[in-house]
């Protein structure tokens, strides 16, 4: 058994972008985020999402790139990134509405998944990565 002084807290998510100050006011427009800091400098940038932050930093790094290797962007439209985001809302198709109105590219309307128990919908951010937009998860009935 694991010692409790092993057991990690998720504290964030980093995201690679182009822009960072971009990012950071597209993603406080598009999903609805309070912006919690952007440091002087735009190389980094947090948002208010509980307990777990959301946080922005610059694609290309010497800090990063020499120490664990360079971010690899997908080259089309018809590739993704190996993460995407999946953000929880109580209005789906509101929220998915409000993204494409402030710059998200819709991938996929906003549908039930019998199978999840979720409503999702699926958008690219500025810099082409996945958000997944969805509902609750709600347990599917059983027979």
């Amino acid at each position: 058994m694991a010692s409790s002084d092993l057991k990690p807290a998720f504290a964030y998510t980093i995201v690679y972008v182009k822009d960072v100050a971009k990012s950071v006011d597209f993603y406080a427009k598009a999903f609805g985020y309070i912006v919690r800091c952007l440091d002087e400098s735009h190389r980094w940038g947090e948002l208010e999402s509980g307990q777990t932050t959301i946080a922005f930093t610059r694609q290309h790094q010497h800090e990063t790139d020499d120490l664990t290797g360079a971010v690899q962007v997908p080259k089309s439209d018809s590739q993704r990134t190996p993460m995407e985001l999946c953000l929880v809302y109580s209005d789906v198709d509101a929220a998915f509405k409000r993204a494409v109105e402030n710059g998200a590219v819709a991938v996929s309307q906003p549908e039930n998944k019998q199978d999840w128990g979720q409503r999702v919908g699926y958008v690219r951010d500025i810099d082409g990565m996945i958000v997944r937009m969805g509902s609750y998860v709600h347990p599917t009935k059983q027979d």
